[in-house]
């Protein structure tokens, strides 16, 4: 891990006037840079070759001769062969004669590779790369093990697929898509069997993946990804979490499954018959006002352990994914240490918690931007840098 010492020497180089912010051309980048564009920054996207039109031309920025802008978010488009190569010494070069500020998705730790993000990255990362492991299910220190040092709810983990006796569902990654799943439930061994040994035949998932699996007790109920925020430049008596919104997905082919009648479900054979869980979409939500007091226990407490366990903490953005059950009981079943995937739900339009916090439309993007400015303003820039 490299040192913060060392991120923090890097900064005293920059530019404070001057900052740009920075991000992996996939996931959430238009959140991200559509709310710095809000707060006045400078935005640098690093994209892919095949996969840049988005950020090099369809939401490039236009500025007119003072530099304000007048159309899109994204000022410069950084097109690589590959996502992997923005580790080569030149372009993080680049990136830090610009003084960028780099915001991590997951589609950075994963592309990158999360030992490249801990140990090479010389950009400083807004937030907490140490955190960012977490999300790696194989680790010891996952945030299922966070989770359980916090005393939060999460489903139930069943350690041999023998012992399956009611539905679970199956957490390993899909063979060929490398930032998607290949989740998928059964209700008995029998079942586990049928379904795993179908899906390694197509390909969509390999032994070695199956053999790590984790296999928890399916939770029925609604999901609420919980995209909160938590600030380490929140004044005294200030709550530093904040919920700025909530969305949920939509997951090719399951969504196609459950808009047939049941009758033609049973009717699907072969590769149709088994949904995959891949997210194509989310859709912004609410909860009832009774719950919020809930969900906001669970983050102040995600908050607590991490502080303990990873120092320094989070820092700005994180999600708690979860599920509500027929009692309106909360568990989570997965967690972002960073920037969630469906925060451009918000984009150009916040959404009505952290509107009705800020004020204004306030998007995660924007709340990060925010969190840089004051950051820069007062001298703290190495606070909520890592």
């Amino acid at each position: 891990m490299l040192a913060r010492d060392s991120i923090r020497e890097a900064l005293s180089r920059y530019d404070a006037r001057k900052l740009t912010v920075g991000a992996l051309g996939s996931h959430s980048a238009l959140d991200v840079a559509d709310g710095a564009a809000d707060e006045g920054f400078r935005t640098l996207v690093v994209a892919q070759q095949g996969r840049e039109r988005t950020y090099a031309h369809y939401y490039k920025a236009k500025r007119d001769a003072r530099g304000r802008l007048l159309r899109g978010s994204i000022d410069e488009c950084l097109v690589l062969p590959k996502f992997g190569d923005v580790m080569l010494d030149a372009h993080q070069q680049k990136l830090l004669g610009a003084s960028t500020i780099w915001v991590p998705n997951r589609s950075f730790t994963v592309y990158c590779g999360i030992d490249n993000v801990e140990d090479k990255w010389r950009v400083p990362i807004f937030g907490n790369r140490a955190m960012l492991r977490t999300e790696e299910r194989t680790e010891q220190r996952d945030y299922y093990w966070l989770l359980e040092k916090a005393g939060l709810p999460f489903p139930e983990k069943i350690q041999d697929p023998r012992d399956i006796r009611e539905l679970v569902i199956v957490k390993l990654h899909h063979a060929k898509k490398k930032l998607e799943r290949g989740f998928f439930t059964a209700a008995s061994y029998e079942e586990y069997r049928e379904k795993s040994a179908e899906l390694l035949s197509q390909g969509v998932i390999d032994q070695e993946s199956l053999d790590k699996a984790r296999i928890e007790r399916y939770v029925i109920g609604p999901v609420f990804n919980f995209n909160f925020f938590h600030s380490p430049l929140a004044e005294r008596g200030e709550p530093a979490v904040e919920l700025l919104g909530v969305d949920w997905r939509f997951e090719s082919s399951l969504d196609g499954h459950v808009r047939l009648p049941a009758a033609q479900q049973l009717t699907l054979q072969g590769k149709q018959r088994i949904p995959e869980m891949t997210v194509v979409g989310h859709n912004t939500a609410t909860v009832r006002e009774s719950l919020l007091e809930d969900a906001f226990a669970l983050a102040e407490k995600f908050v607590a352990a991490a502080k303990e366990h990873y120092a320094p903490g989070v820092i700005g953005p994180f999600c708690l994914q979860t599920c509500v059950d027929k009692d309106m009981k909360f568990y989570i079943y997965d967690v972002a240490p960073r920037i969630g995937g469906g925060t451009n739900v918000h984009v150009g339009v916040g959404h009505p918690y952290g509107n009705a916090l800020w004020r204004k439309p306030m998007s995660t993007g924007r709340r990060i931007a925010q969190e840089i400015r004051l950051a820069a303003e007062t001298g703290r820039l190495g606070e909520v840098v890592t």
